[in-house]
């Protein structure tokens, strides 16, 4: 029986990490947009977050029977999230960062991991109308506040070679203007 136990530790510990190397990068991404951080940067909170998930799923592995890894983890990271929400207010320069914790949590849940709505309700303990209701406002948020141009190129001069390749605005109403050519000035 001795023999049998650390043998069955290790496959369980290949098996977890076959399954933390394929699954790490999209968990990664989705703590990432949850936590608000910049996925262009370090993303310490996501890291976090995602470590905190693989280490609670790494904890029932050999339980799991037939369930799926990635479902799970995915569940730990999203419950774990809306326990500790109110470190993820302050923003941090992600592209979800200017919405509230809980409507990130509901808008990367429902678009970007497709978990359905009354999952996403029965998963955070809030009824189905509120998750559509917070979905809802989450898109109308990142919609209003698409971002503008960089302030640098707005303040920076046109060079006159683009300017001349502007395409001219067509007039807005009004009578149809003469097609035919105008002679040249003398």
């Amino acid at each position: 029986m001795r023999e049998r136990r650390p043998a069955q530790e290790r496959r369980h510990t290949r098996e977890f990490a076959l399954f933390v190397a394929g699954a790490a990068g999209r968990l990664l991404h989705t703590a990432t947009l949850l936590t608000g951080e910049p996925a262009s940067r370090p993303a310490p909170a996501a890291e976090e977050l995602l470590t905190c998930a693989l280490s609670r799923t790494y904890a029932v592995w050999d339980r799991l029977r037939g369930d799926d890894p990635y479902e799970r983890t995915r569940r730990e990271m999203a419950a774990h999230f809306a326990h500790t929400a109110w470190r993820h207010r302050r923003p941090r320069g992600g592209l979800l960062d200017r919405l509230s914790p809980q409507e990130r949590l509901v808008l990367v849940l429902r678009l970007y991991e497709g978990v359905a709505e009354e999952q996403t309700a029965a998963q955070l303990g809030i009824p189905a109308e509120r998750v559509h209701a917070l979905c809802l406002r989450a898109i109308a948020e990142m919609r209003s506040r698409r971002p503008g141009p960089e302030p640098a190129a707005a303040h920076r001069p046109v060079p006159e070679s683009a300017a001349a390749h502007r395409p001219v605005p067509e007039p807005e109403s009004g009578p149809p203007q003469d097609s035919a050519p105008k002679p040249a000035a003398p």
